[in-house]
């Protein structure tokens, strides 16, 4: 195939800093830690101009981690229980869980992204999530990736053969994609995990 599939972004023809304002939406100054800094330029370069396919899971906005100042360790309980909450004596508590170390292996290549549409409802990713996404991992056929395809961003499970590549939704109602010749396909990062609030 002669398809051209990247794993990130990059510099672009005519890319630096012209007159006016190029995103189409207010813009606001923001500091960031000089190592995430290429990250998040690279991301904000791809953003210009895109979309996210049509009906389909796709980027709402970007949210950058950071480490908070002081850790956070909340008592983890692993009592098995039909309903309730198990009683909060400390025999119940077999560990402690810092919610930043279990969702995050590498924090200089992983964000957030806010995900749009219902096309991966069958793997647990629904509309307005939040999803954790690691630059640092290789993508494999059976990973979720976020990628970019013709310049729009989408959320699917990836399928990489000597073959063919597609990019499979996890619901029924869509059509799964297969990229053809000449398409441009960018895979963002791998889907590590994923957060929804209830309140």
């Amino acid at each position: 195939m002669n398809n051209t599939i990247k794993t990130h972004g990059g510099k672009r023809p005519g890319a630096g800093r012209k007159p006016g304002n190029s995103m189409a939406q207010p813009t606001t100054v923001i500091r960031v830690p000089v190592n995430t800094a290429g990250t998040i330029k690279n991301f904000v370069s791809t953003l210009k101009g895109k979309h996210s396919l049509q009906g389909q899971a796709g980027v709402v906005d970007l949210i950058q981690f950071t480490q908070a100042k002081q850790r956070v360790i909340l008592p983890f309980y692993t009592s098995k229980v039909a309903a309730g909450f198990p009683s909060p004596a400390d025999d119940h508590v077999e560990q402690r869980l810092n919610p930043s170390d279990y969702l995050v292996k590498n924090d200089t290549t992983t964000f957030f992204v806010r995900v749009k549409g219902d096309s991966m409802i069958e793997a647990g990713i629904f509309d307005n999530d939040v999803l954790v996404i690691d630059r640092s991992r290789t993508q494999k056929t059976g990973d979720i990736v976020l990628a970019v395809l013709d310049g729009e961003f989408t959320v699917k499970t990836l399928d990489w053969s000597r073959k063919s590549v597609k990019l499979i939704p996890a619901n029924r109602n869509y059509p799964v994609i297969e990229i053809k010749k000449g398409q441009s396909l960018e895979i963002w990062g791998v889907v590590t995990g994923s957060m929804r609030k209830f309140k």
